[in-house]
């Protein structure tokens, strides 16, 4: 708790509290009993409120609800997308086993990616970024181009997850379709703050989640043309086009589409309300800790970044230690190092970016979310002079001793 005897939550590219309409509607359909592929009156019950849900986010996200395929969320559905792609394309052509992804991809793809290669052969090409952490066009081009009868699928995220940065997915479509490749984006992130149009945007395959959408944790969809058919990752009932067996989880699914109800139906209002509390956050950091740098594109809009990530790096200190010191004040935030082995790894995305691993390790990622307010950010300001200070102060002793 800080100060005030409040938590200030600024994680919420992480994970997104739920909206008050999706909790009510969870709990409504908890009171429930109904297997969804049951034949009997509760059953039928059951498998009207999923298709409901179904049509529902197929039309806020541009899609037909028989392209919206329901899964355990965002990374069982980029699993099923690249996994699932890259199958199909071996069965019909064992020459295609190349998958092309962006050195920035969150580990949801990232490592499906990888184990292809590890396990399954796969011929891996990473296309680089600048120093926003937006991918390199041309270096697309010409790989693809180089051996396009190679490629099996290709891959790029819609938003970066630690940046916000937007990707050129019009452009990424644009290479694959001369070739006849199909392409997937993982589009977590964007999915609350830019208006999506699967249809219109040309991809084959598409995820979201619904916790980062106001929705629970536990569900997500992969939406995926229905010319598309990727192997299948779970066989057993045949759920879900036969792409994803398991009984059907009605009351997650039933929150999930309210809470895309919601989100994308506020979304205007709540981009701009954002957008400015994230200038609030930039202005007053600047203010108390003049030497910190603000990392991504500096310009905003549905072309450059999303408007409710800030990741900044503060020179001279270590991330984990200032992420720590705010912890202790009841702050919340995020910094894009992992631990392996219990070791504090670099942000993969800042040494794509070109950064050095001091500099890596010693960022913080902000995020807002529909629950921000004024409060939540001035309460960090107040807290980080002493923090930064002291955070400082102790990588300075570590580096000397």
């Amino acid at each position: 708790m800080n100060q005030s005897g409040r938590t200030t939550y600024l994680d919420h590219a992480a994970t997104t509290p739920m909206v008050p309409e999706a909790i009510a509607v969870m709990a409504e359909e908890l009171a429930r009993t109904g297997n969804a592929s049951s034949l009997h009156a509760s059953g039928r019950a059951a498998r009207r409120t999923v298709e409901e849900a179904r049509e529902l986010i197929a039309e806020r996200f541009g899609a037909r609800p028989s392209e919206v395929v329901f899964c355990s969320g965002g990374t069982e559905a980029n699993n099923l997308a690249i996994k699932g792609l890259y199958w199909s394309r071996q069965a019909q052509d064992p020459a295609r086993n190349r998958v092309v992804f962006s050195s920035i991809e969150h580990h949801a793809l990232l490592d499906p990616v990888t184990w292809l290669a590890k396990h399954e052969g796969a011929e891996i090409d990473m296309t680089p970024v600048d120093g926003a952490g937006r991918i390199l066009v041309d270096e697309l081009r010409a790989s693809v181009a180089a051996a396009p009868s190679q490629v099996a699928a290709i891959t790029m995220m819609w938003a970066n997850n630690e940046m916000g940065t937007v990707q050129p997915i019009a452009e990424v479509v644009d290479i694959a379709r001369k070739y006849d490749i199909p392409v997937h984006s993982d589009a977590v992130q964007a999915a609350g703050y830019l208006p999506l149009d699967f249809t219109a945007s040309g991809l084959d395959a598409m995820t979201i989640t619904a916790h980062k959408l106001g929705g629970p944790v536990g569900v997500g969809a992969l939406l995926i043309r229905r010319e598309v058919e990727p192997t299948p990752l779970l066989h057993g009932g045949g759920q879900e086009r036969d792409l994803r067996s398991g009984t059907i989880g009605v009351a997650l699914i039933a929150a999930f589409a309210k809470a895309v109800d919601i989100t994308v139906g506020r979304q205007g209002e709540t981009v701009d309300r954002i957008e400015k509390l994230r200038q609030r956050l930039i202005d007053g950091i600047r203010n108390v800790v003049p030497d910190a740098i603000i990392n991504g594109d500096p310009l905003s809009g549905p072309d450059h970044r999303l408007p409710n990530i800030a990741h900044v790096t503060f020179p001279g200190c270590e991330g984990d230690a200032m992420l720590m010191l705010l912890d202790a004040q009841g702050i919340e935030c995020s910094t894009g190092s992992a631990c392996d082995a219990g070791v504090p790894q670099p942000s993969h995305v800042l040494l794509a970016m070109g950064y050095d691993d001091v500099a890596a390790r010693g960022s913080l990622r902000f995020s807002l979310g529909h629950t921000s307010t004024e409060a939540d950010v001035d309460a960090l300001i107040a807290a980080l002079p002493a923090v930064h200070e002291r955070a400082k102060r102790a990588a300075l002793v570590r580096t000397t001793s």
